[in-house]
């Protein structure tokens, strides 16, 4: 595919989404329709589609419009490139700028458009962020880094980092977490590689990774709200560690056997009569549902999707989630909280909810990990029975 033909097809998945389409089943469904198209032609549509997500206000003032053509024009524009070129009708590249496209409007001035958020999210912002509001407004415009977390149960970093550079992949040591990896070069490398298929290492998020690294060990761990089982895997490193993954959705957790054998971990999976049957536990995580607001450069429609009636639901479910949660920990085990948001409603709020409606908890570790170039925005909190 020609650069403009790259651009033509975001704009027919942007135009999909504008009609009520998800943005992976747009993508996924113009893919299925264009097995024309390479595996480096669909990473590049899928770079444009997502980087519009991530600035979808100031591209949109920058092409004038929220259609998808209006908004490739606008991000080639915040990109600094001209748009004329690409949009020159030759094969099926766009057809060329009309005269109103061609007029480039002057820099956005208010803060919405600025740090691409919804107007309704500023406030929410600053009060959860204070100074570095505007800073993590503008990181999550930015694309994420790729981090790896290796097994050290199968073996040491270096030697991981020496093997994935044997096919390719270049890494280098991310200071969040000492299993984490940052991924430099290579990255589309990964999945196919010996060392993720043979469980050397696990995509996973640094600030994921430390989460876990902060949590006691030498207990058995109750992951609440396992989900996926990420964190559940990265518990299982430690050997003196027992690890029980459950979510209330067990079709989350569909992959995580699968998962656990390349990793060679032990992970026993429980429905909620088992877990109860099997409680107390010495720790247990709840990574609990959020805005996901801390990861939004990978999921950036969901900056635009989430409402303020949503994200106080979701201080519902997660205050549900703490009490049940407290339940399940043993007489001076830890209960771990955790999220990947950004927003004090769904952090250190809850905690403070927690403490008031359960006097005998205290709380005796937190720690906020902000969105930069080393990992996604996570907050954690450990509490125990006082």
């Amino acid at each position: 595919m020609t650069p403009g033909a790259r651009i033509s097809a975001a704009i027919e998945i942007l135009d999909a989404m504008a009609d009520g389409t998800p943005a992976e089943q747009a993508m996924t469904r113009w893919a299925r329709s264009s097995r024309f198209a390479g595996s480096k032609d669909r990473a590049a549509v899928r770079d444009h589609v997502f980087d519009v997500l991530r600035q979808r206000c100031q591209v949109a003032y920058m092409g004038q419009g929220e259609t998808g053509r209006a908004l490739m024009i606008g991000l080639l524009r915040v990109q600094g490139v001209d748009p004329a070129p690409l949009f020159n009708g030759e094969g099926h590249a766009p057809r060329p700028l009309g005269e109103a496209e061609l007029d480039v409007p002057a820099p956005p001035t208010d803060e919405a458009t600025a740090w691409n958020l919804p107007d309704w999210m500023i406030p929410a912002f600053k009060a959860s962020l204070g100074d570095r509001a505007e800073l993590t407004a503008q990181a999550l415009q930015t694309r994420a880094p790729i981090t790896l977390r290796v097994n050290v149960a199968r073996g040491n970093v270096v030697a991981a980092m020496e093997k994935l550079s044997q096919q390719g992949i270049e890494t280098k040591a991310n200071p969040l977490a000492s299993t984490a990896l940052t991924v430099t070069a290579g990255e589309r490398k990964i999945r196919s590689s010996s060392s993720y298929l043979q469980g050397d290492v696990e995509l996973q998020d640094a600030s994921s990774q430390a989460i876990v690294a902060a949590m006691p060990h030498g207990a058995r761990v109750l992951d609440y709200c396992a989900g996926g089982g990420g964190k559940s895997l990265a518990i299982a490193m430690n050997a003196d560690t027992e690890v029980f993954a459950h979510d209330i959705d067990p079709a989350r957790m569909r992959d995580l056997p699968a998962r656990a054998a390349r990793a060679r971990a032990t992970v026993h999976q429980f429905d909620a009569e088992e877990m109860t049957a099997q409680k107390p536990f010495d720790v247990v995580l709840c990574d609990a549902p959020c805005s996901g607001s801390g990861a939004w450069r990978r999921s950036a429609e969901g900056k635009w999707t989430l409402s303020e009636r949503r994200l106080k639901d979701l201080t519902q479910i997660q205050d549900d989630i703490l009490d049940k949660a407290a339940t399940l920990t043993a007489v001076h085990g830890t209960l771990v909280y955790a999220t990947c948001s950004i927003f004090a409603a769904e952090n250190e709020h809850r905690i403070a909810a927690f403490l008031t409606r359960h006097p005998e908890w205290t709380q005796v570790y937190s720690k906020r990990f902000d969105v930069d170039e080393n990992g996604d925005g996570f907050f954690t909190a450990h509490l125990m029975r006082v």
